[in-house]
């Protein structure tokens, strides 16, 4: 008879987490951070931009994680009423790995012009990021800027790391470990 396996992760069973993915080439690690935590008992669930469908596509994270990707605000496979309400008042956080430097200016700015922003605007939920990106980008000054908007806020970051980059460069840019991703997790639940 098949089992389950369940992971050891701490403190995340029954956990509901909204695991948001933007378009970065680190989009793939993604995958596995949503099976991490659904095997570590979470209720994950996934939003995915258009970008990030460009590099990754919403059935494996309906594989995954048992539910199924919303399509959008808008258009085919949108759920009855307000889809970026129903998933903003689900999790007990929003974690967006990767978040490439056009989302967090986006999220800087205010701007919800499509679901996975309108969820980040409309959640009370503490937002968790991780930078994934070329590190040009991430030392411009414009995110720079931006990031210190969103930490004023109160949004939290893990990452980036330092390494060798799928562009080919070298530097600051890469999505944090799994396992630095999964401790900020942990740390951010374990909070009153």
């Amino acid at each position: 008879m098949r089992e389950r396996i369940k992971s050891s992760e701490p403190g995340l069973s029954g956990v509901p987490i909204l695991l948001g993915v933007t378009g970065s080439i680190a989009a793939y690690k993604a995958a596995e951070l949503a099976s991490r935590l659904s095997q570590a008992g979470a209720e994950v669930r996934a939003v995915l931009t258009a970008a990030a469908r460009e590099f990754i596509t919403p059935l494996t994270f309906e594989t995954l994680t048992g539910h199924p990707v919303p399509g959008g605000m808008f258009g085919p496979g949108r759920s009855r009423g307000t889809a970026h309400i129903t998933l903003a008042d689900f999790p007990r956080l929003v974690v967006i790995a990767p978040v490439s430097a056009d989302f967090i200016g986006k999220l800087a700015g205010g701007l919800a012009d499509d679901l996975l922003s309108a969820v980040v605007m409309a959640t009370r939920a503490p937002v968790l990021l991780a930078p994934g990106m070329n590190s040009g980008m991430w030392e411009s000054p414009a995110v720079e800027e931006n990031v210190r908007r969103l930490r004023k806020r109160g949004v939290e970051f893990v990452g980036p790391e330092s390494g060798y980059l799928a562009c080919g460069y070298e530097g600051a840019g890469r999505l944090a470990s799994l396992e630095a991703i999964l401790e900020a997790i942990t740390a951010l639940l374990s909070r009153p």
